[in-house]
């Protein structure tokens, strides 16, 4: 009868079908658990819209200029075939306003201006690659710079456009409130080593499996190392999946 209709149940009705429609795709995914690190194998444009709300994003995305088919570089080898760097990533899901975050080739996106770009200057030495990249970030500081060679770089590359350890480290140093960090182009996993490293917890989105049982195995890795600060991180608060 329309005198038993109560709008109030039919809408916490109607949301708690929807929420478990969201939780029973997003199980449709592989999931692996590694400390604090949430890792998922899959498209982060299918991934993202299930996941709870985060405190930051760092992340490097594809720029879309080909380097898995580059013969000039020596860490395209062993990649060949491989498209994910064939277009720029879609970062239209980004709120660039409300959500922090750090993303670098940001010169390759149409992106807000930035007060704060970060700079990663390689110390080439005439060496035949690039002698800086550019992150974009929405922090209200002013622009910094990271000096790093990468010779060798945390025992050696096993992603063409891997970032050094260190350098994620320094990214999160912009972020201190953060406690959730968000990758959904994680590659070989170095946002979350960097989390697992300084107590963040971290959640990643990879769409290759090669790389994403690289990742799983590094942030692993890491986990087994002794941690490099010495207390213990604020607890998170459980978060509302919408």
């Amino acid at each position: 009868m329309a005198d038993d209709y109560d709008p109030a149940e039919n809408a916490r009705k109607s949301y708690d079908v929807a929420i478990d429609a969201m939780r029973e795709k997003l199980a449709s995914f592989r999931c692996e658990r590694v400390g604090d690190a949430t890792l998922y194998l899959g498209d982060c444009r299918e991934v993202l819209p299930l996941l709870p709300k985060v405190d930051a994003v760092v992340t490097d995305p594809p720029y879309g200029i080909g380097i898995t088919k580059s013969n000039r570089l020596s860490v395209s080898r062993g990649h060949g075939g491989m498209s994910w760097d064939d277009q720029p990533a879609d970062l239209s899901w980004l709120d660039t306003a409300n959500t922090p975050a750090i993303v670098w080739g940001g010169n390759y996106f149409e992106l807000p201006p930035t007060r704060c770009p970060l700079v990663w200057d390689k110390d080439n030495a005439g060496r035949d690659f690039a002698d800086f990249e550019m992150a974009w970030t929405n922090c209200d500081q002013v622009a910094r710079r990271f000096v790093f060679r990468p010779i060798n770089m945390d025992g050696g590359k096993v992603h063409p456009t891997q970032k050094p350890i260190a350098l994620m480290e320094w990214c999160l140093g912009f972020l201190p409130k953060a406690r959730t960090i968000l990758d959904p182009f994680m590659g070989s996993g170095t946002t979350g080593v960097a989390c697992a490293k300084l107590g963040r917890k971290f959640i990643g989105i990879e769409l290759e499996p090669k790389y994403f049982d690289i990742a799983v195995k590094r942030i692993d890795d890491a986990y087994r190392q002794p941690r490099l600060f010495k207390d213990e991180p604020p607890k998170p608060k459980q978060e509302a999946l919408l």
